[in-house]
């Protein structure tokens, strides 16, 4: 049985360390992409805390389209260089929107959402699709959630075949 319960940590460098720790027993004992994206997007959504939305966005056809996340519904399907998604991923670098409503093109999927951070999923210099998580507050994001997500998308290209990701349909 894996452990659901909430992580709870003097600071947000334990935090993040605790939460890649807990990510990983999760991805190494499951074999199926999916199940482990659903799973990983549950638990960022149920622990990181000030969030409102947390989820993929997985490359296919030239576009990103919606993956497993947790939070509202979102938009289904974003352009490249569209939003702070579709920059990220023409971009190829971790965005951090301490003010989405400052971010030329921000695509507003929940109007709740002030502040963002997107990191592109990238292996062997392809591009798979992006993690995004949305916060209702500005200036939620800093170079510590910026240096632990991207480790977060390092430790997912040891366990996930972004090939076989991009089969599901």
């Amino acid at each position: 049985m894996q452990n659901n319960a909430k992580i709870i940590a003097e600071n947000k460098e334990m935090f993040y360390k605790m939460l890649l720790y807990r990510i990983e027993s999760w991805v190494s004992a499951e074999k199926d992409v999916l199940a482990n994206l659903c799973n990983i997007a549950a638990l960022l959504y149920d622990n990181i805390d000030d969030i409102n939305w947390a989820g993929f966005y997985l490359m296919k056809n030239g576009e990103l389209v919606l993956g497993p996340f947790g939070g509202k519904a979102a938009c289904t399907r974003i352009k490249i260089g569209k939003g702070v998604c579709g920059t990220t991923a023409r971009d190829r670098i971790t965005y951090v929107v301490p003010n989405v409503h400052e971010f030329e093109g921000h695509i507003a999927c929940d109007s709740a959402s002030n502040s963002e951070i997107v990191v592109p999923i990238i292996k062997d210099d392809v591009l798979y699709g992006v993690l995004d998580i949305d916060s209702p507050n500005f200036n939620r994001f800093d170079e510590v959630d910026k240096l632990y997500l991207e480790k977060l998308i390092e430790k997912l290209n040891k366990y996930i075949d972004w090939n076989e990701v991009a089969k599901i349909n």
